[in-house]
């Protein structure tokens, strides 16, 4: 979409969220497409290199030289589901000795009540089962799941970043972002288009 936004009243240039009229059209950001993945990696490091804070690469493949350029986090996946897997290997312990020990327990064949190597496979059944969910669950609430829709899908030309298109989003929240200066820096780096994409 290329529409271009008249900012009313009150509308600053450089934040374009938070204007005074609800319904008028909010800018999302400005969109550069790339032919390579090493121009869209180029672009990305170039973007930051200039201050740019608020942006995203993408592509339909990873692009390592893009990921370092945006600074990634390391992931968080590792810590939710190791606590999560521990979490429940100890809820299952802790559940078969409450119910052999005190709650329904049972002398099978003599021996004692508190009896660990039986509550092994259990133990690791809940391990495995709530190391998956914390997995599921976590994966989605760190990416901000579930989410309808992604103003970036309001663009034709990003339905190709998962085919053969590559594109870095500069997005209008970035404290740096100036329509005519982002866009004009953008052009610059000499991509296949910029679009401007509403929200």
């Amino acid at each position: 979409m290329s529409t271009t936004v008249v900012p009313g009243t009150g509308h600053e240039p450089g934040h374009a969220h938070g204007h005074a009229d609800p319904d008028m059209p909010v800018t999302y950001g400005l969109l550069a497409e790339f032919e390579t993945g090493d121009a869209m990696a180029h672009a990305t490091a170039k973007a930051t290199a200039a201050g740019y804070t608020h942006l995203d690469a993408y592509s339909p493949y990873p692009v390592g030289e893009a990921a370092d350029a945006l600074n990634f986090p390391k992931s968080e996946m590792g810590p939710v589901m190791f606590i999560g897997g521990l979490t429940g290997a100890c809820a299952g312990f802790i559940m078969q000795y409450w119910a052999n020990t005190w709650g329904y327990s049972l002398n099978i064949g003599g021996r004692p009540y508190f009896s660990w190597p039986s509550f092994v496979p259990i133990t690791f059944e809940m391990m495995v089962l709530t190391t998956a969910l914390s997995g599921l669950f976590g994966f989605m609430a760190i990416c901000g799941l579930p989410r309808y829709n992604h103003p970036l899908f309001n663009s034709k030309t990003f339905d190709r970043a998962s085919c053969d298109r590559f594109f870095v989003c500069i997005e209008a929240t970035d404290p740096k972002f100036d329509r005519a200066a982002t866009r004009a820096f953008l052009n610059d780096l000499h991509p296949l288009s910029v679009e401007e994409v509403m929200e």
